[in-house]
């Protein structure tokens, strides 16, 4: 429609996960860009791919099964875990 859609609504209707304070978006951005690059390296990767598979598909979750399930039976996977019952940062392989 072109019509403008306020904060409060993005939000409501699920457009958007988050709603910053004016001037916050800089900053927030940078957190949560950092926490991605703290996660594993493989793991980032096949969602990378599976977004943009999902740009050019019109059948959901049809591909992302796949590659989401073969992250299972990753070393990473295991040590994601283990670092996070640990209390500990992971210590990726890219495996």
């Amino acid at each position: 429609t072109g019509e403008q859609i306020k904060p409060d609504q993005a939000l409501r209707i699920g457009l958007i996960e988050e709603k910053v304070e004016d001037g916050k978006a800089l900053e927030t951005a940078l957190l949560i860009a950092t926490s991605v690059a703290n996660q594993s390296p493989s793991s980032i990767a096949q969602c990378k791919e599976l977004i943009h598979k999902a740009r050019l598909s019109n059948e959901p979750y049809q591909e992302e099964l796949e590659p989401f399930v073969s992250l299972f039976d990753t070393k990473d996977q295991k040590e994601g875990v283990d670092a996070f019952l640990d209390k500990r940062k992971p210590n990726w392989q890219n495996a």
